[in-house]
Order: C-alpha cells, then sequence, then structure tokens
C-alpha cells in the first residue's frame, strides 16, 4: 500500500506534461492501494511475532512482489511496446539498482518514465523493507529480522541505535541529504535540473539509470564525470560512516574503518590501472584518460553503471578487468552490489593468516579487521557466500552460452546482472534487449539473487527450512 504511493510523482508529471500515460500509473496506484489496503484492513487486528524465518519469508516475498508492481506502469503502457519479460526485467533492473535496461534508445521515453526509472532506483537504494519499518515500526522486534534480512554484509547484527525504527531513518535520512548534494552537483555542472535529479537519484543509489542512451557520455563534460566518480565512490562508503560522522562533527569514523581504507586502496589502484591502459591504448590524450578512467572505473567497482558514450569501444582487456572489478563493490552498508570489500579483506586477512600459521605452527595467530578478531562463525560465512557467489556465477554464464551467446557477452552480462552493476559488453554493450525472453528471466533471478545477497532465496529453496 505504501509502495503504491510513489506511482504519484510520475503520474503527476504525465499529467503537466499533459500524456496520456498517467493512466497506466493511476492503474497501478489503485490496483496496489486498494489491495494493499484491503489486506491490512482484514489483519490489523492480528498479532504475530516474527521469527528469523519469517523474516527470510517476508524477505524474498516482498522483493518478488515489488519487483512486479515496478514492472506494472512498463507492461501497461502499449506506445512503449514492452513485451511481459522487458517490463519484469526493466522493474527488476530499477529496484535492484542494478541500471540495465533493454530500452534501445532511453532518450524517446516520456519524462515521467525517465524519472520513474531513477525513482526505482533510488528507493531500491537501502532497501524497501527498510523504508516501511521506518515510516510504521509495526513489526516490533521482530523488524528487526528483516533489518538483518535486508542488509547487505557478514555482520547484520550491528545497529545505529537501540530501535530499528530509528536505525532505518537515521540511513534514510544520510541517504536522501547525500542524493540532494549529489542532484545539486549535476546541475552546478550545467545539467538541466531534471536530468540533474534524475541522475542524482541514480547515481547514489548506485543504480545507473540515466535519461540518455549514451548515459552520462552524452553531456561531454568533464565537471559531471568527475561528479559522477566522486558520487559513486562516496556512496559506496558504508552509510553508518556518514551518520556516525555528521552526528559527532568528526571524520574520525572514516579514518578508523579498516574496510574503508582497503576499498579506497583498491579502487585507486584500478582507476591507475584503467587510465595506463586507456592511455596507452592512444584513445584519450592524459589528462582526458585521467578523467575518463576515474569517471567509469569508480562507476564500475560501486556497480553504479552510468558510463561514457563511448566505453564499448574501449580496449576489450580494459572492459573485461573493469568487469572483474565490479566483483568487489563498495562497502558493507552502502548500496552497491559486488561481494563487498569487507568479505574480500576477510579473505585476504585469513589467508596472509594462513601463510604465517604454515610458518610457525604452533603460533595462535588469530584474524583481525580493525582490531577485532573475526569469530569462526564469520569466517565461515564469507567463505560459504563467496563460494556461492562464484558458482552461481560460472552457472549463469554456462547458461546463457549454452543458449548461444558467446563467452564475453555471457560473463558480461551475468557480471552485469548478479553485481547489480548494469553495463554489458559484446551483444548487451549498448541494450539488454537483444537478449531472448528466456535469458531475460533468468537474469532477472540473478540481479534478485545478487541483491539480497543469495543466501534468503537458497534458504526458501532447502528442505532443512521448513520441517517443523
Amino acid at each position: 500500500m505504501l509502495y503504491s504511493l510513489s506511482m504519484l510523482i510520475p503520474m503527476m508529471i504525465e499529467i503537466f506534461t499533459h500524456d496520456t500515460g498517467y493512466v497506466d500509473f493511476l492503474y497501478t496506484f489503485g490496483l496496489c492501494f486498494s489491495g494493499g489496503g484491503t489486506v491490512y484492513l482484514l489483519t490489523r487486528q492480528a498479532s504475530v511475532q516474527l521469527r528469523t524465518r519469517d523474516g527470510f519469508i517476508i524477505i524474498v516475498l516482498f522483493w518478488l512482489l515489488f519487483s512486479l508492481i515496478s514492472a506494472m506502469p512498463f507492461w501497461l503502457n502499449d506506445s512503449l511496446g514492452f513485451r511481459f519479460a522487458d517490463a519484469l526485467f526493466e522493474g527488476v533492473s530499477g529496484i535492484t539498482t542494478t541500471g540495465a535496461t533493454v530500452v534501445g534508445d532511453v532518450s524517446q521515453l516520456p519524462a515521467a518514465y525517465l524519472y520513474y526509472r531513477a525513482q526505482l532506483n533510488f528507493i531500491g537504494g537501502l532497501g524497501v523493507i527498510v523504508l516501511a519499518v521506518a515510516v510504521l515500526p509495526l513489526l516490533g522486534v521482530g523488524g528487526m529480522k528483516l533489518y538483518q534480512s535486508e542488509m547487505p554484509g557478514p555482520f547484520k547484527e550491528e545497529r545505529l541505535t537501540p530501535r530499528l525504527a530509528d536505525t532505518a531513518k537515521s540511513l534514510w535520512l544520510t541517504y536522501c541529504v547525500l542524493g540532494s548534494i549529489c542532484s545539486l552537483a549535476y546541475w552546478l555542472t550545467g545539467m538541466p535540473f531534471f536530468d540533474a535529479v534524475c541522475h542524482g537519484l541514480s547515481t547514489v543509489s548506485l543504480g545507473g539509470f540515466s535519461t540518455h542512451s549514451e548515459s552520462l557520455g552524452f553531456y561531454q563534460s568533464h565537471a559531471a564525470e568527475l561528479v559522477a566518480g566522486t558520487f559513486s565512490l562516496l556512496s559506496g562508503f558504508n552509510f553508518t560512516l556518514w551518520y556516525m560522522a555528521v552526528i559527532r562533527r568528526t571524520f574520525a569514523p572514516f579514518r578508523r574503518n579498516a574496510e574503508l581504507k582497503f576499498f579506497l586502496l583498491i579502487a585507486a589502484g584500478v582507476i591507475l590501472v584503467t587510465a595506463w591502459q586507456v592511455w596507452h591504448a592512444g584513445m584519450y590524450g592524459f589528462g582526458d584518460s585521467l578523467v575518463h578512467a576515474y569517471f567509469l572505473a569508480s562507476s564500475m567497482i560501486t556497480d553504479n553503471g552510468l558510463a561514457t558514450a563511448d566505453y564499448a569501444d574501449w580496449p576489450s582487456h580494459t572492459i573485461v578487468f573493469l568487469l572483474l572489478a565490479s566483483f568487489l563493490g563498495g562497502c558493507v552498508g552502502s548500496t552497491c552490489g559486488g561481494i563487498k570489500a569487507l568479505r574480500f579483506l576477510v579473505l585476504f586477512r585469513q589467508s596472509r593468516q594462513e601463510i604465517h600459521q604454515l610458518a610457525h605452527p604452533r603460533a595462535l595467530i588469530s584474524v583481525r579487521v580493525g582490531g577485532n578478531v573475526v569469530s569462526d562463525r564469520v569466517l565461515r560465512s564469507v567463505w560459504s557466500f563467496f563460494f556461492l557467489y562464484i558458482t552461481l556465477t560460472v552457472l549463469f554464464i554456462g547458461i546463457l552460452n549454452m543458449m548461444g551467446y558467446d563467452l564475453l557477452t555471457s560473463f558480461a552480462t551475468v557480471a552485469a546482472c548478479i553485481n547489480n552493476m548494469g553495463l554489458g559488453a559484446g551483444e548487451t554493450a549498448s541494450t539488454f534487449g537483444t537478449l531472448n525472453a528466456a535469458a531475460k528471466y533468468l537474469m532477472c533471478v540473478a540481479m534478485i539473487m545478487g541483491r539480497l545477497e543469495i543466501y534468503p532465496v537458497l534458504i526458501l529453496l532447502s528442505r532443512f527450512f521448513w520441517r517443523t
């Protein structure tokens, strides 16, 4: 019922621009608001204590439901010519902040749909479940189970404040402020106000939907690319760090965070290597190489997905390098996709610990991150997640390859979807509309599994979960 209210803004834009497409948003709003309202009235007196297993069920069902709702305006509008597979792919891509699109010429979409796509990115950015708990904390203690399932990363039990609703509100306030500053920065670079708002929403959410087919490259502006690269990196920070820094009025939380230092170190390395490769290939001068590499590498490593106009023409080894970098993602507690920098840091520290242990078999050596000992439970969780993530990636690549797509297209498409990054290569470099219906449905599964970090979906598929 609450999510249906998000249809009102694009509906008003349609009315303001004298477009008849507002009816599609009106139908979506009416159906979802009345349906949700009816169920709420029938169950408002019920008293339910949620368990951990209930949290997993609700999270998966909510994301499936919101994906279907998000697809409805695309599907209902006959002028767009979307088949159901196209509409579902676009809706899932938006709400999971993937940013992959099936639209060939994005600039031909009505203004309301351009804004709607950016809004999908923004709402999905920090999780519609967290938003719902912040607005109506009806779930009480059980809501914490939802929050733990929704928030990314291995340390899901950490909270900013004792009450879940306060935590969610604090995160969303920080999120909205950062989005407003980003939109203002785009506008100051000379970008039209409407485009600045849409790109601000897409950038902070690390969603990647643009108002032009050439993405940010349409503007041919170094200033806009610097803003996009900077806010991609800033949005890859753990939002709890932003909150703590603002409340305490100090940058100490950033300086002390081991994961952030590791993330920025890797990002700097990727940016420098990318800049050298495109400069060495003779594509740009030295200065232009630095700017373009800073923007695109920052966008892809944080799984944002905004791009330069000619990124598909970059050397293939550079594109593959950036696609591999997209598996890193940003920090835990950010809006990015991917495996997350903290997990890679834990794996690096444990690998180093194993080497030390081989050299000194009797020594008692523990894995530490930020001065804290990482428990065996977390280590097992990180290794298990890493294994499942890589296994599913290889599985999806194999299935696409068997459907007839070449290896580069298969790898890039899966990397774009499971990492929620949105930039493909090969046949999907310009649009994902070249995929057949079966491939689009498969990539919808990949996007949702990447957004939910695999475990909630796999748990529902296990027999052990359903035993009483």
